[in-house]
């Protein structure tokens, strides 16, 4: 049974972030190299205004300048966009910072040079496999082009992406899964190393005898850092409340301050299991994660694809209000940007959106800027009478929980 702490506005906040939708380049950005970056400014040519409903309904378009897409008369929620307080623009630390947590040194990139042959050497040591690889790619790609190398070499192949990440692919017939999953756990003991330190191990395992029917299978496996220190999530569990994680989140957060959790094969996916969620009895914080607008549109810089996507997540939003309980809140919100227009693959460093929605908000329309994404983490502890831990950043809106 959940235990319940004082009065509180809300019985369930729900936090759906659109992994990678920014709002446009930071003051800082030219130091990320993103003087420019516009996600959702760049993205609105090749929206539909008829396809994006709920969103404008919400306050989307009075928030955000977007070409083609009109603000609405009388939105029905609240908007602001966030300002990310911490150093860096990737996933790790945009949903760290939600909840708390003010990261000062960004995690590591090895996006352009591969990783460094000390790490590949000890690598190779303690795993007994030779790497091949050892480069950025697409994981689908990767596995085309040396797939069957690895098989015939009793190989492993490694690589990175525009993230801070290791990877590591295998066959499942040349490869045992619980192989894989030991070399995994040594790059991830290696990878606390500080000057080799990525957000995220991945295992990566793969089927088939040729590079026409190579697929990965499901077996992925995630081995990410620890958070650098508790935070909402902590609190609301440590206090009897559910914390539901939907997607990335169970991995993004090692299953640090979880009650539950499901992970999601898209992001269509991730918002059915959120309204599942929806039609349950709890009380606390559902946490989702919708990763297809970055890991499918914006690090493949197809504005095309990402605009659909958000089409169909406006569909999915229609669904959601539908179940939404009078003593509900919604907040929808970015972790970082990643602009399909951009140059290179990277993600870009912007200002987020915040759209909030409940029967029972008392007012509508535009709210001040945060100065940290942490303001959401803060709000939501602030809702449920729990402490925040100590160290941790971010004021609560009491415009919303008045």
């Amino acid at each position: 049974m959940t235990k319940v702490n004082g009065k509180m506005k809300y019985q369930r906040i729900f936090v759906i972030v659109l992994d990678s939708v920014g709002m446009g380049y930071m003051p800082d950005a030219a130091k990320f190299g993103d003087e420019g970056a516009d996600t959702l400014g760049h993205l609105g040519k090749y929206l539909h205004e008829d396809k994006l409903l709920h969103l404008r309904s919400l306050g989307l378009a009075n928030l955000k300048a977007m070409e083609g897409i009109h603000p609405v008369e009388k939105p029905l929620g609240c908007y602001k966009r966030m300002k990310e307080q911490s150093n860096g623009k990737d996933t790790m630390t945009g949903h760290w910072e939600m909840m708390g947590i003010h990261t000062t040194k960004p995690f590591k990139t090895f996006t352009e040079t591969g990783f460094p042959q000390e790490l590949i050497d000890e690598l190779e040591k303690q795993c007994g496999k030779k790497v091949i690889g050892n480069k950025s790619a697409s994981g689908t790609e990767i596995i085309k082009e040396l797939g069957m190398q690895e098989m015939q070499e009793n190989a492993m192949i490694v690589y990175t992406s525009a993230d801070s990440v290791l990877q590591i692919c295998g066959n499942e017939k040349t490869f045992d899964l619980a192989n894989l999953y030991r070399c995994c756990e040594i790059a991830r003991k290696l990878t606390l190393k500080e000057e080799w330190r990525v957000g995220r191990v991945i295992a990566r395992p793969y089927v088939g005898d040729s590079p026409e029917n190579f697929r990965r299978t499901s077996n992925r496996h995630d081995y990410a850092l620890k958070p650098t220190n508790k935070t909402a999530m902590d609190a609301l569990k440590e206090n009897g409340y559910d914390v539901l994680a939907v997607g990335k989140i169970h991995d993004i957060f090692d299953g640090e301050g979880i009650t539950d959790s499901v992970h999601s094969v898209s992001s269509v996916n991730g918002m059915n299991q959120t309204i599942d969620y929806a039609k349950t009895d709890f009380t606390g914080l559902c946490f989702t994660n919708l990763v297809d607008f970055d890991a499918l549109w914006g690090h493949r810089r197809n504005p095309e694809g990402y605009a659909a996507e958000l089409e169909r997540f406006d569909v999915k939003l229609g669904e959601f209000l539908k179940v939404l309980r009078d003593d509900d809140l919604l907040m929808i919100t970015a972790d970082h940007g990643n602009d399909p227009t951009y140059t290179g693959t990277d993600h870009t460093r912007e200002y987020v959106p915040l759209l909030l929605y409940s029967p029972k908000l008392t007012i509508r329309g535009s709210l001040p800027e945060s100065d940290s994404f942490a303001d959401i983490g803060a709000t939501i502890a602030a809702n449920f009478g729990v402490a925040m831990p100590e160290e941790t950043i971010g004021t609560p809106m009491k415009e919303i929980l008045d």
